[in-house]
């Protein structure tokens, strides 16, 4: 059972005539106006004894008793799945996520998620939403990812994320040969025909990815690409846009590209990559309770360093060639 966490405030003179629901968002600065908007509809919010409406404003001297204890969503349990912790603290965690592996429960995947693994390493994080993750990864996309321990940090962490704060910077290994890099300022939404895709059409909503070459291979490019926002796929459909579409990607590419006379191994290497070549390399943000500048970088998983030693090769093996 939880234990009850119960906040007792006394409505300050300065705040007269304000709503209920102000006043809240003003002493309680840690949570999120949707979630003390709940609170108060939910009966868990009392104004000397009584439950208030959110449209009803304070004289000032009023007793708040607000209860904040911990929603606890028993859908999703703790499993004992391994996590790769790069850094943690009491109000953060950052994980580099393996591929394959899914961010949070959903059709067809009721768990042996991260949310699940993330239960396991901190079972506190039962009272955090979505068990502390605040960005999510596709499951074929390997690397760093921010986890929130409290419901401070999450909030905060949000705020960073809405105002374009936390940098995200992907290696990508696409097909084709880039002559330079670019931004690319095309809105995403879901396609029109195919439901399980996203695609840049007028209607979506605004997505900018910014990138740059990194390494040039025989017939494809390893690029760094930086999220300005946060589509669902948005590098992948940028990039399948530009018609560089991911190595492997099956959603938004094409068969493997294989550059003239490639050799076995090439082929191999190629033919054998089943799933997006993309990795969030580095990570960027203000720690939710210090504001210390956090920098966090990761390296390829092996696959992708095989596929990366794979292509360097053959570049050097037909360096020659005219």
């Amino acid at each position: 059972m939880d234990i009850q966490d119960i906040r007792e405030l006394e409505v300050p003179a300065e705040l007269q005539g304000e709503r209920i629901d102000r006043v809240l968002a003003a002493l309680l600065p840690d949570y999120s106006r949707s979630r003390l908007a709940a609170w108060l509809k939910a009966g868990r919010v009392r104004v000397d004894a009584r439950v208030w409406r959110p449209a009803e404003r304070v004289r000032g001297g009023e007793r708040l008793r607000v209860d904040v204890a911990p929603e606890r969503d028993e859908r999703v349990r703790a499993q004992p799945i391994a996590l790769d912790v790069v850094y943690a603290d009491e109000s953060v965690l950052v994980i580099d996520k393996p591929p394959d592996l899914v961010v949070h429960p959903g059709a067809g995947n009721p768990d042996g998620t991260l949310q699940n693994a993330l239960l396991h390493y901190d079972p506190a994080l039962q009272g955090v939403p979505r068990a502390g993750i605040v960005h999510r990864l596709d499951k074929d996309t390997s690397g760093l990812m921010v986890v929130a321990r409290t419901l401070a940090a999450h909030k905060r962490l949000v705020e960073q994320l809405q105002a374009r704060s936390v940098r995200r910077d992907y290696l990508a290994v696409v097909c084709g040969v880039m002559i330079a890099g670019g931004t690319v300022d095309q809105p995403i939404g879901r396609h029109p025909r195919e439901r399980v895709r996203m695609a840049v059409h007028p209607g979506g909503r605004e997505a900018v990815t910014h990138y740059r070459v990194v390494e040039r291979f025989r017939a494809h490019t390893l690029v760094r690409a930086s999220l300005e926002t946060g589509r669902t796929h948005q590098i992948r459909v940028h990039m399948a846009w530009l018609r560089y579409p991911l190595v492997g990607d099956a959603v938004y590419g094409r068969r493997p590209l294989l550059p003239k006379a490639a050799d076995e191994r090439l082929v191999r290497t190629l033919r054998g990559f089943r799933r997006q070549a993309l990795h969030a390399e580095r990570l960027s943000f203000e720690h939710p309770a210090d504001g210390r500048a956090l920098r966090f970088e990761a390296a390829p998983p092996a696959d992708l360093a095989a596929l990366l030693a794979a292509l360097r090769d053959d570049a050097r093996a037909h360096a020659d060639d005219v």
